[in-house]
């Protein structure tokens, strides 16, 4: 009768058991790190997604706000605003078009004005917007009747809407503004040059205006949908 060596059969098996164990283990565990990384990488990118959405959706809004001011002084005609009381103008004959006219008494000449009037627009950060406001009130605004106030308390009388606005002082380009000049942009939209809305550039990529739901405001204007709704500027400081 013949004997079989199974002692060292059964070791040579157990070993290949084990090490198919440990191998099996290892892709496991390589599988599941894998997998947590992709479960990572897939919640920061939703993330992203999300934060990139939600600031989209605040520009969509931003712009439908404006939209839905019916253009703000879209309904003042060439004479409403010389019919308002303390509004006084010029007319340069040789270019027949109005510059801004002083208050009466003597303004600041150059950035002592324009910081003046940034000064002066940031006090009522926070005010409300309503339409047609009113020229002698400061407890709501409309876009140029903001412009026209601030303005105003710095020794510098503009029209009482925002296309009578746009045609005093000098007119400059996007790459030469300064703090303090007048920024006038068209609706959303439109490749109409139909004014509807200024601010005041307030220097460091700044406006300084208000619309909407947020009222006095700053917002930024380079690399923003405000850039694409430029129309002209205008220096009135200077």
């Amino acid at each position: 009768m013949i004997r079989r060596n199974w002692k060292g059969k059964t070791s040579t098996v157990l070993a290949i058991l084990m090490g198919t164990s440990l191998l099996m283990g290892g892709q496991a565990y390589a599988a599941n790190e894998k997998s947590s990384i992709t479960h990572k990488q897939h919640k920061q990118h939703k993330k992203h997604t999300q934060v990139k959405k939600k600031l989209h959706q605040q520009d969509q809004q931003e712009e439908a706000q404006l939209d839905n001011q019916s253009s703000d002084q879209e309904n003042y005609n060439d004479n409403a605003w010389k019919s308002d009381s303390g509004v006084s103008t010029a007319l340069d004959k040789q270019s027949n078009s109005l510059v801004a006219a002083p208050t009466g008494k003597k303004a600041s000449v150059g950035s002592n004005v324009a910081d003046q009037v940034i000064s002066n627009g940031l006090k009522y950060k926070g005010t409300p917007y309503k339409f047609g406001s009113s020229k002698n009130t400061t407890g709501t605004f409309d876009c140029s009747s903001f412009t026209q106030r601030v303005f105003k308390e710095a020794g510098i009388t503009l029209p009482r809407d925002s296309r009578q606005q746009s045609r005093v002082g000098q007119q400059v380009s996007k790459n030469q503004l300064q703090k303090g000049d007048l920024i006038f942009f068209r609706s959303h939209g439109s490749s109409s040059p139909r004014i509807t809305h200024v601010a005041i550039y307030a220097g460091n990529n700044t406006l300084l205006h208000t619309y909407g739901s947020p009222g006095v405001t700053t917002s930024k204007f380079f690399g923003t949908s405000w850039e694409k709704r430029f129309e002209i500027a205008r220096r009135v400081t200077s």
